[in-house]
């Protein structure tokens, strides 16, 4: 066959469009439909609490900026790990958190604005701080929703070759989204105050063993088994005790940024710090097991 004839085929072949291009983009919109749903499901226990609210107007600012400060490196981690998707260097994880606080921002305004909590006579300062105040629970949600809602095995298998430095990374981001969601409430103060050191001794001890018993006895889906070249008593100490202390730090730092410590006695922070303890290591045991 001659070239002029190859030429005259070809012509008349139909054209292939690529559509990996195509492809990516509409994977990425479900990714960001299923952050959407994910931030709305993680933040409306703070979403429609009047004392978020509050918190909103009163917070200093200094201490709400240093909370999404120090926000944002968990969320690149999360990013990682379960990222709208595959994330294969450090840009692409850290656009997906800013991605992360973009939809959080967007679903707590749309809810704020038809629950009546922003209104015209609402001062700008205010709309950032009720908005702001939804971006620790939201985005972590906005996240962790395509591991809960979707299937990513590049995901998966990061997750399996964290280490241990990853296990602790996944506590940390636990407690801290639970214990956002019960930190910015009175309750928290209230408890402590009325329980006695005894008791706050009787609540630290329980809330570690459900820590432990969360990951290792409860039988859950996700249950860890513990590793065999390890005692009982090591895989306590290196993963429950130290994820409590961990949870514990997460709980003070939180009380301390919406001051729920300001003007306490030493004695009563350490219970304040105690009770928040109770959710926050509750959440990084629940981490482990689904993230």
């Amino acid at each position: 066959m001659s070239v002029d004839a190859v030429r005259g085929v070809a012509i008349h072949l139909p054209i292939s469009i690529p559509t990996g291009g195509a492809d990516a983009n509409r994977a990425y919109a479900i990714g960001m439909a299923r952050a959407f749903g994910g931030a709305l499901l993680f933040s409306l226990p703070i979403l429609m609490t009047m004392e978020t609210w509050s918190l909103g107007f009163s917070m200093d600012r200094l201490r709400l900026a240093l909370l999404m400060v120090s926000l944002l490196p968990l969320l690149v981690g999360l990013a990682y790990y379960s990222g709208f998707e595959d994330t294969m260097h450090l840009r692409d994880a850290v656009l997906d958190a800013f991605a992360a606080i973009a939809v959080t921002t967007v679903m707590a305004a749309i809810f704020l604005l038809l629950f009546g909590a922003l209104d015209t006579d609402t001062q700008p300062s205010e709309w950032v701080g009720k908005i702001a105040l939804q971006a620790v629970p939201g985005s972590i949600g906005a996240l962790v929703a395509q591991s809960q809602f979707g299937s990513n095995e590049t995901e998966q298998r990061r997750r399996r070759e964290s280490g241990e430095l990853g296990e602790y990374f996944f506590m940390c981001a636990g407690a801290l989204f639970l214990a956002a969601n019960i930190a910015p409430t009175e309750e928290v103060v209230l408890i402590a105050q009325m329980m006695t050191p005894w008791q706050s001794l009787a609540l630290a001890v329980l809330a570690l063993i459900l820590m432990h018993l969360f990951v290792y006895g409860a039988g859950f889906r996700g249950q860890h088994e513990p590793p065999s070249d390890r005692s009982s008593l090591a895989i306590f100490v290196k993963f429950s005790l130290n994820g409590y202390l961990l949870a514990l730090g997460i709980s003070a730092y939180l009380c301390w940024l919406f001051g729920r410590l300001d003007g306490l006695a030493l004695a009563e922070s350490v219970q304040a710090t105690i009770v928040l303890g109770l959710p926050a290591a509750i959440g990084a045991a629940s981490a482990r097991l689904v993230l």
